[in-house]
Order: C-alpha cells, then sequence, then structure tokens
C-alpha cells in the first residue's frame, strides 16, 4: 500500500461544493477585512467553544502572543511552558519580553505534567501555558488549581485540540485567554494561516479586538501599540463551512486511533495514555520506540509515510541557546524527541490501511 501521512482528499470532497459558495459570498461582497463572515466565525466559534467570546486572528502564534499581550505579560516576568511543546509557544513568550520557564511533561500523556510545575514558579511567574498536546486535554482542573492559588494566569494552547474536553469541559475555555490555529493540518484547518482567541472575560476580548488591527477601535485612532493580526474575511467563510463537521469529523478521528490502539500489540512500542478525566481527539496518532530511526525507515519502503512532532525540543533550539540550556537539561523532553514518532491519522483513512500500518510495525 501506498499511505500518506495526510490526505485531504475526504475532508475536500465534502465541502467543496460550500466552499465555492463561501467563496462567492465573500467575493461579491466587495468587504474583506474584518466584516461579516468574521463576525460570524467568531459567534460560532464561540459557541462551539463553550465561552462567551472568540476572537479571530491572522495564526495561532499571533493567537498566543496577541493572548500574552492582553494580560499584560512583559519583560521582567516569566511564563511557565511545557519542554516538549512546538517552537511557537514559545516564541509567543519571547514576543513579549517575558522568559519562558520549561516544565517537563509527564512521559505516559506526553502533556505537561501538573505535580511539576509549582516547583517552578518564582515571585516573577505570571502565567502558565498549558498545551494540549497531539490532541489530548492537559489535566485542567490541578492547573487551574494551581494559578489560582499562586494568582497567575493560564492560556491555554488549544492549537491540536478543538473538541477535546476535560471533566466534560472543552479545551479552550479553561484558561483567562486560550489560543488557538486553524493551520490547515489542523482538526479545525483554514485553507491557509488562521487562528482565534477565546476568552470568557468582556474587557479581554474588547481588547483583543483593538490589539489585532493596529491598536484601533476606531478607523486612525489608535490608543495602544498594536499589530495587523486580523482574521480574513475568506479564511473565515471556509471555517464557518468546516465547523459544522467538526464533530464528525473528531468521531472519525477517535475511530481510528482505536483501530490503532487495538492493533498495535508489540510490547515494543509504547502507546500515549489518556489521563482520567480527559478526552483526546487525536489531531496525531504518536507512538514511541527506542528504534525510531529503523522503524521509520521500515514503513518508508513499505510505503508508509511518518512525521516526528518534534525531533528538537525548544530547549535545544539555537534560537533559544542564550537560555544556557545543554543537553540533558530536561530529560524527558530530550527522551520523546528521540523516541517519538507519529503515525498516518486523517479523514477518509480505511480500516485495511490501519491494519496494514499496525501489520508492519509488529512485524518490525
Amino acid at each position: 500500500m501506498d499511505i500518506k501521512f495526510l490526505s485531504f482528499d475526504k475532508i475536500n470532497n465534502q465541502i467543496d461544493q460550500e466552499c465555492l459558495e463561501a467563496y462567492k459570498r465573500v467575493f461579491d461582497s466587495r468587504w474583506y477585512i474584518l466584516g461579516e463572515e468574521v463576525n460570524t466565525f467568531e459567534s460560532e466559534y464561540a459557541l462551539f467553544s463553550e465561552t462567551k467570546y472568540a476572537v479571530g486572528v491572522s495564526n495561532g502564534l499571533e493567537a498566543l502572543h496577541l493572548s500574552l499581550r492582553a494580560l499584560g505579560v512583559g519583560e521582567g516576568d516569566e511564563v511557565i511552558v511545557p519542554s516538549n511543546t512546538f517552537i511557537a509557544t514559545v516564541l509567543a513568550v519571547s514576543y513579549t519580553g517575558a522568559t519562558p520557564v520549561f516544565v517537563e511533561p509527564r512521559e505516559d500523556t506526553f502533556n505537561i505534567d501538573p505535580e511539576k510545575i509549582e516547583g517552578a514558579i518564582t515571585s516573577r511567574t505570571k502565567a502558565i501555558i498549558p498545551v494540549h498536546l497531539y490532541g489530548q486535554a492537559c489535566e485542567m482542573k490541578q492547573i487551574m488549581e494551581i494559578a489560582d492559588n499562586y494568582k497567575i494566569y493560564v492560556v491555554e494552547d488549544n492549537a491540536q485540540a478543538q473538541g477535546a474536553t476535560f471533566n466534560n469541559r472543552k479545551t479552550g475555555s479553561f484558561g483567562h485567554v486560550n489560543a488557538t490555529s486553524f493551520y490547515p493540518g489542523k482538526n479545525l484547518g483554514a485553507l491557509g494561516d488562521a487562528g482565534a482567541i477565546t476568552t470568557n472575560c468582556s474587557e479581554l476580548y474588547q481588547s483583543l479586538k483593538t490589539i489585532r488591527n493596529y491598536g484601533s477601535e476606531k478607523k486612525y485612532h489608535n490608543q495602544v501599540i498594536g499589530y495587523n493580526a486580523r482574521l480574513d474575511e475568506i479564511q473565515a467563510a471556509f471555517l464557518s463551512v468546516k465547523l459544522k463537521y467538526l464533530n464528525d469529523w473528531n468521531k472519525e478521528r477517535k475511530k481510528i486511533a482505536k483501530w490503532y490502539n487495538e492493533g498495535i500489540i508489540s510490547d515494543k512500542v509504547i502507546k500515549n495514555e489518556i489521563a482520567q478525566g480527559a478526552t483526546s481527539v487525536h489531531h496525531l496518532y504518536v507512538i514511541r520506540t527506542d528504534r525510531r530511526p529503523e522503524l521509520q525507515q521500515f514503513l518508508s519502503q513499505k510505503g508508509v509515510e511518518t512525521l516526528i512532532h518534534y525531533p528538537i525540543p525548544p530547549h535545544l533550539q539555537g534560537a533559544y541557546k542564550y537560555l544556557g540550556f545543554a543537553e540533558g537539561a530536561f530529560p524527558i523532553a530530550e527522551k520523546l524527541a528521540r523516541e517519538v514518532l507519529s503515525l498516518p491519522l486523517y479523514i477518509g483513512m480505511k480500516k485495511d490501511e490501519v491494519d496494514y500500518v499496525c501489520d508492519l510495525i509488529n512485524r518490525f
């Protein structure tokens, strides 16, 4: 078999006509920036996220950056982030002038370990960014309790977990402000770059709308130093089309993940565990093995495409050399970076394809 890591075929075929109609509607409106399409999608996404407000922005990194900016995070502050996240989480902290403080994940869930957060808090800690990695909700009850005790902010990075829950509550609804990405490969993906911020605070909502639009509420009147970080009308229209299908697509992802869970029987493979109270929408299906290079090459030779999320932890990236961390500083993140392998998982994937991948892994 020839199995790609990701395919948009089924999704695009399903929404083809609706997206063409959405494009025509925007094209004919003659209004392309911050119009009715953005307003409509923001209302729809807030409802989906079980929050009062949503603010559409240009991408997921800006969603994180603007969230921190709205909370007043800046130079001299510290922000706690997982040591095994995608670099965007850390870049957002750096954009504000604050310092990222890394906390190790749990080895079984790959998400930030709540038991280790408290030990990283100092008098300079302003916020925590729990990342719902690979689609699984972080253990938000404990994280929110810690944040409340120390009076620090929580900004959820919900880029990979749109629709996941913890204790039956949606990710993206716990934090003071919460960021997500609609990069095309996400569970809810635009047809280009896009992002959003969710919150239940009316003051933060107004502040975020101002910051994303040059710091202006009224044209040519700039109250604060802002950014051009607006969600495009055309992407908002496409996202409104796709949002209607997200629950069904997430159910399909869970079904495919279940096939993997049942099909991979080798005791040499470590599977991702789901924390008590958490659900996953399986943005990625990630396994661990200490023979990753050999397994990845074997699968490739048999026609199966895999990826690695993520091969270099943030603290070992050249961009963060100035923090002074040497190899071994965060051993769990480094171990995961050496061992994780993401298997194909996409809407439309067939059981015989999953069975083929599982059989190859078991044979290897």
